[in-house]
């Protein structure tokens, strides 16, 4: 007589799914919310004026007055330190999506890979429907390439990632050293397009920004082939790629998650943002030394703010900790985490926001604005990002750009509307 085994009870399938609510990190959020509102503050440069005075700025205005005291707080304070503080926080992600993947037995590298794909698909149409200024397809192409480091040793990470951040360097001063044998024609050419257009060139630029959509084009399509092209060749590949490999060394070691004690987040960040305004400044003193020379400020000069950015996004990086870890400024850390929760779909909504103020297809103000009046834009989208991402929590679990993103990255929908109007800000560490 032959007995039946005995019936093993079969494991479930894993599920892959999103973080859920209460297993967000608060610092984590509250950091992406922090930089999506500064962010603006250096985009509304290139919202609003023609693209080469993003990095020449006495290409609009003599620097004087209100005009340079705008524009040196956003130098020192926001320029490049935003930028550095979302690549931080691109590695981090990486970490912790594809942990929380692993830690279900799901295998996470064909989920990263679609959620890269998209990111780069909605980062094209950014570019080249509505703003050439797009990060999103840069920031998918680097994700691509660091992915496959998120396994080191976070010592090893940090030291790889400030190797690639010095390649960028190397390769704009190698670019200035070969200009010495090129024809003068040829580095006029480059200047024009990068640093000094013509008259002409600035006319026609402003002439295609204030005539309406389909005029916008014949600049943007252009612009956003060099942004994502030469510009990821030279500089963003290195410079983020870098950075989210430090990201994901800073998110090993909790720095990122308030792993500090609040009295050394407030002495490092200090002392950080004191050596990074010396830095900063210091370049600062020699642009204006040469005149603004194309030569030395855009490849020379422009190194003492590339590097001392990183020290200035640390004093950001403290700030937000100190926020987080201390109890009466907690809740205002909360309510920055939820601006951080919908980065996505607000980053976006600025560029719907400012192109409609600045463009043709909208109010067409483009190059008609100075810096105070830019600064009193970039207030004004803060207060309403702020306010509605408050509101938004309130009905939906999710910006609607990051529930499509999710969506299609999952290959399921996720759930949006919530049942019970209240919004739940919970997570067993910071």
């Amino acid at each position: 007589m032959i007995l039946p085994q005995a019936v093993q009870p079969s494991r479930p399938k894993p599920v892959a799914e999103p973080v859920a609510e209460g297993q967000r990190i608060l610092a984590i959020d509250a950091l992406r919310g922090m930089a999506i509102l500064g962010i603006l503050a250096m985009n509304i440069q290139y919202f609003s004026q023609v693209s080469a005075a993003y990095s020449n700025p006495t290409l609009t205005g003599t620097l004087t007055g209100s005009d340079f005291w705008i524009w040196l707080v956003n130098r020192e304070l926001f320029d490049e330190k935003m930028m550095t503080i979302f690549s931080i926080l691109y590695g981090a992600g990486i970490v912790l999506l594809t942990s929380h993947l692993e830690s279900r037995r799901v295998p996470p590298t064909g989920i990263f890979i679609r959620r890269s794909l998209w990111l780069m698909l909605f980062g094209v149409l950014h570019a080249y429907l509505l703003w050439s200024g797009d990060i999103l397809f840069s920031y998918a192409v680097c994700g691509l390439a660091v992915y496959w480091l998120r396994k080191w040793p976070w010592k090893r990470l940090l030291v790889v990632g400030l190797i690639a951040l010095s390649v960028s360097s190397v390769l704009y001063l190698a670019y200035l050293h070969a200009m010495n044998t090129w024809p003068p024609s040829q580095i006029q050419a480059v200047e024009r397009e990068l640093w000094q257009p013509t008259q002409q060139q600035i006319a026609a630029q402003v002439a295609a920004y204030r005539e309406g959509w389909l005029g916008e084009m014949s600049v943007r399509i252009p612009e956003a082939r060099l942004l994502e092209l030469q510009g990821l060749i030279y500089y963003t590949f290195w410079r983020s790629g870098g950075l989210m490999l430090i990201g994901m060394a800073l998110f090993k070691t909790g720095l990122l998650t308030g792993g500090l004690p609040v009295a050394r987040y407030i002495r490092s960040g200090l002392a950080a943002l004191v050596i990074g305004v010396l830095v900063i400044s210091y370049g600062v003193y020699h642009d204006f030394a040469s005149h603004w020379s194309f030569r030395y400020a855009f490849f020379v000069g422009s190194q003492f703010n590339y590097w001392g950015s990183l020290a200035v996004a640390w004093s950001w990086i403290c700030g937000v900790m100190i926020l987080c870890k201390t109890a009466a400024s907690r809740p205002w850390a909360a309510k920055l985490a939820l601006l951080g929760r919908m980065a996505f779909s607000n980053y976006i909504l600025e560029t719907i926001i400012c192109t409609t103020i600045f463009y043709g297809s909208g109010f067409g103000k483009f190059a008609r604005f100075d810096r105070l009046q830019g600064a009193l834009v970039v207030l004004a989208v803060w207060i309403f990002l702020f306010t509605l991402s408050q509101v938004w929590f309130r009905y939906y679990y999710s910006g609607p750009l990051e529930w499509l993103w999710r969506s299609l990255t999952y290959w399921r929908r996720q759930p949006f509307r919530r049942s019970v109007h209240r919004v739940s800000i919970r997570s067993a560490s910071l």
